[in-house]
């Protein structure tokens, strides 16, 4: 029986085609440093990470290639900034909706005199605007947003959260975990001053890669959460200035970035257009399918407008875990379930403490898997009556 995977909101599956390929032959036939060796193949890798960075800027318009730095994961990139940004006696806003990479954080630095208020959202779970400015203070330096919610799929209005900013002078953070290579993003209309990204998501790369558009008044003012060896300025004990250097102590995931480049390569192919319309045909045809289903609730939005591909669903009386473990044993059916590291969304979405079973679309799935999950959906819910 062939599974049919649909966690993508996780991590995509299968990545884009030649990813795999591109990164073997990185560690086949280079498989050396950047930054460290004078000779050819370090040259010829050095062309690969450019290229990677630039085709970065390009997609989210950002200000530099030079500004766009990398890490592990869209987690380390919020910690970078979070951290680097914040000092005591700071505030900043956030959403209900935000992820624990960002709520950890700063919950922890909580006893560093770090302070946040917490932007209500409506039924749809939508940020409402208009509630933004009066919880402004004085000492608020910034507003961290989740472009979408990894639990429902709401699309956050980045562009007049960003015009806010830009009015009141504070520093736009932005966690594109969920949109990245699938909605668009522009750093300079949207006023954003760090775009944190992953990799392994909607890029279609592989995992244990991420990394942050950064506005130059940014970089300037943001302390290197890591400090070490860049391969550069290395007469100095003191953290090079010079971009991207200042922000990449230590070697790189080389073939990460390699794998990235690659899916980068197919998304400019195909188009993200192409994919983000894929993947809302099947959305759509999902919902109306559940929609037909007696006990069955739709958590968060119930259409496709200003939405990635992530449903969220419960089954009335049935906890999600067991339904996730009966989509996976009788239909081979492999989805998300749980708090999906976001607590305070579902304390805004009312499903906490128990959660919800998740279902999230890539461009590899079809109308033939999403006609499957209704299939067993409708088979576990009548069971349950």
């Amino acid at each position: 029986m062939k599974y049919i995977y649909l966690d993508n909101a996780s991590t995509t599956f299968p990545k884009a085609p030649n990813v795999a390929n591109a990164m073997s032959d990185y560690l086949t036939n280079y498989g050396i440093n950047i930054n460290r060796g004078s000779y050819a193949l370090a040259y010829d890798v050095e062309d690969i990470i450019y290229t990677t960075r630039q085709r970065l800027n390009t997609l989210f318009n950002g200000h530099d290639p030079s500004h766009v730095i990398f890490t592990q994961n869209v987690t380390m990139s919020l910690n970078m900034v979070i951290k680097g940004l914040l000092k005591s006696g700071d505030h900043v806003l956030v959403s209900t909706m935000e992820h624990n990479a960002v709520m950890r954080p700063l919950t922890q630095l909580l006893d560093n005199g770090i302070t946040f208020d917490v932007i209500p959202c409506d039924v749809t779970v939508s940020i409402e605007i208009d509630a933004i400015e009066s919880l402004i203070r004085p000492n608020t330096v910034a507003i961290i947003i989740n472009h979408a919610s990894n639990v429902c799929g709401t699309i956050q209005p980045i562009q007049s959260i960003g015009a806010l900013c830009k009015a009141h002078n504070l520093h736009f953070i932005v966690d594109a975990a969920q949109t990245a290579g699938v909605i668009p993003i522009n750093v300079k209309a949207c006023h954003i001053d760090a775009l944190c990204f992953t990799g392994h998501k909607g890029l279609l790369g592989p995992q244990g890669i991420g990394g942050i558009i950064l506005t130059k008044e940014m970089a300037q003012i943001l302390t290197p959460l890591i400090a070490g060896g860049t391969g550069s300025f290395s007469h100095l004990e003191t953290i090079p200035t010079h971009m991207p250097d200042a922000f990449e102590a230590g070697t790189l995931n080389l073939p990460g970035i390699t794998g990235l480049n690659e899916g980068l390569s197919y998304i400019e192919a195909v188009g993200m257009k192409n994919i983000h319309n894929h993947e809302l045909a099947l959305t759509k045809t999902f919902l109306e399918g559940l929609r037909s289903i007696t006990g069955i609730n739709i958590i968060g939005k119930q259409e496709i407008q200003d939405r990635t591909a992530v449903v969220s669903i419960t089954i009335n009386g049935v906890d999600p875990a067991s339904i996730a473990y009966e989509l996976e044993s009788n239909y081979y059916i492999m989805t998300r379930v749980g708090l999906h590291c976001a607590p305070r969304a579902h304390q805004t979405l009312g499903t906490y403490p128990e959660g919800t079973v998740r279902f999230s679309f890539g461009y590899a799935n079809t109308h033939e898997d999403v006609e499957a999950a209704l299939c067993a959906l409708h088979t576990i819910a009548n069971n349950t009556k």
